[in-house]
């Protein structure tokens, strides 16, 4: 019964031993930070930091990225999609209907609220 899971034991100790190592290594080679006072500060860009590293930013720079976001994660949904067309049902594509209808309506809302503009 036991040597059924001893494959899988044995790459979990594996997996385990070679994330401890890769994990220590690099502590007998780091030098200590604190002794280069430059690694401490902020770092923007080459200049002088200028003013709050924690001000608020627009927000359209997260409206930007979701809106980069959103169609990877559609894209996920296609996937079930992409088998022979003699292999999905009437369910299957009707289902896919509406997601394109419900993707097509968002897009429009978007475009008309004009998200993807740029000043």
């Amino acid at each position: 019964m036991m040597s059924e899971f001893a494959p899988i034991s044995i790459y979990l100790v594996i997996s385990l031993l070679v994330s401890l190592i890769l994990l220590g290594v690099p502590f007998p080679f780091a030098s200590n930070s604190s002794t280069y006072p430059e690694k401490l500060s902020a770092y923007e860009c080459g200049f002088d930091p200028s003013g709050d590293a924690r001000s608020r930013f627009d927000i359209r720079f997260y409206l930007v990225s979701i809106l980069f976001l959103i169609p990877d994660l559609e894209v996920t949904f296609f996937f079930p999609w992409a088998v022979p067309p003699n292999k999905i049902d009437l369910f299957g594509f009707w289902s896919m209907m509406a997601f394109l209808f419900i993707l097509t309506i968002g897009f429009l809302y978007e475009w008309k609220r004009g998200a993807s503009d740029r000043e």
